[in-house]
């Protein structure tokens, strides 16, 4: 089993009471939830990399369950993504350990969520910043629920960690009027519409 030690966690929560026009009736409540860890693959190369998936599952649960809390709890959260970054011994690959732990979780706890959890990856060092996208969790294809939050640890990614990301969203931007499928019109069979 691989060393993930967790090195820090760190909790972003914003509320946007304005963006231009006329303010919205409720505040549009995005947060995110970054955790260190040792990154036990930095500086070497393996070649089977996807058990390690498994054993990122509980790290996913845990900052699942805390990004629910810091939402206020799950009424209403319509949107997600995951994002992470390596240090600059790891390789972009160990940075796709996080499809399965990061989405698995999400989904486990937002019940019947269906779209694909949008994801980004990088490598980068201590203070760099990653955009973690997001998107409506039952269909792809809501415009209002495209969007990202910036993260970023000022000590960390250390050269040999993993920075971990996942984000959620309630509502789409405020006064998005760029079309497309209509957050009230999805059907969530697909993950698309």
């Amino acid at each position: 089993m691989p060393d993930f030690t967790l090195r820090k966690t760190m909790l972003f929560v914003e509320e946007i009471h304005h963006d231009g026009g006329p303010p919205p009736a409720l505040p549009r409540r995005r947060a995110a939830m970054v955790a260190l860890v040792k990154n036990p693959f930095a500086g070497s190369w393996v070649e089977d990399l996807q058990p390690a998936m498994e054993d990122l599952k509980p790290l996913g649960l845990m900052m699942t369950d805390r990004l629910i809390e810091a939402m206020g709890g799950i009424e209403g959260i319509d949107g997600y993504g995951k994002a992470t970054m390596a240090g600059e011994r790891g390789e972009l690959e160990h940075t796709a350990l996080w499809h399965v732990p990061g989405g698995y979780a999400m989904r486990a706890r937002l019940g019947a969520a269906k779209a694909i959890v949008p994801s980004a990856m990088k490598i980068g060092g201590v203070g760099t910043r990653i955009d973690i996208p997001l998107g409506h969790i039952n269909a792809a294809y809501v415009r209002s629920h495209f969007d990202a939050m910036e993260v970023g640890v000022p000590d960390g990614p250390k050269a040999d960690e993993l920075l971990f990301a996942l984000a959620m969203s309630r509502g789409g931007r405020i006064h998005s009027r760029m079309g497309g499928l209509e957050a009230a019109d999805v059907k969530g069979e697909d993950g698309l519409r």
